[in-house]
Formats: structure tokens, C-alpha cells, sequence
């Protein structure tokens, strides 16, 4: 059989940077342009919370920025180890293997 893969993924996000190039924004100035609570997006500038496509769309138009210029999304696959395949049943049955 053939190694283990595991997909490590991070999302990341550049509003509190983007926030202060923009006369220094508060959160609640965001919230308020975008249609959420300042909680929501306090949530989201710490990672605590991946918002939805259309609420991402909305935060990249409130600064002007393609979308990819404030989130960033990462897959990267790792190899978490080689399985070991065991002989088929009926040999160990038998005393083969």
C-alpha cells in the first residue's frame, strides 16, 4: 500500500493592514460598510472564523482590493507515513507469512 497523505490548510486574511491603510478604520466603520457586527468581523481578522464567499466578495469591494489581495487561501499536502500493508489473511491463517 502506498504512504498517507494529510492536507494541512490555512486561510489568512490582511483587513487589520488593509484597515489601517484606509485612514485607519475601525472594525465597526467595516462592519457597518459591509452589513455585519464588528464582532463578526473581529472574528474574522483573528481567524477565528472563515466568512462566507459573499461576505469576503463584500470586505475586498470596502477596500477596493481583488479579493485575493485580502484572503489567502493555502493546501499543502503532507505525508504523514508510510502504511504497512500486512500479508492477506489467508497466509497468516495458514502460517505462510
Amino acid at each position: 500500500m502506498g504512504e498517507l497523505k494529510m492536507t494541512e490548510e490555512s486561510f489568512t486574511n490582511q483587513i487589520r493592514r488593509l484597515r489601517f491603510e484606509h485612514g485607519e478604520m475601525t472594525q465597526q466603520q467595516l462592519a457597518e460598510a459591509v452589513g455585519v457586527t464588528r464582532q463578526t468581523i473581529l472574528s474574522i481578522e483573528s481567524g477565528r472564523y472563515a466568512p462566507s464567499l459573499l461576505l469576503a466578495f463584500r470586505i475586498a469591494r470596502a477596500f477596493a482590493e481583488p479579493i485575493d489581495n485580502v484572503f489567502q487561501y493555502r493546501a499543502v499536502q503532507k505525508k504523514v507515513g508510510a502504511k504497512k500493508s500486512s500479508p492477506p489473511l489467508l497466509k497468516r491463517a495458514h502460517g505462510l507469512a
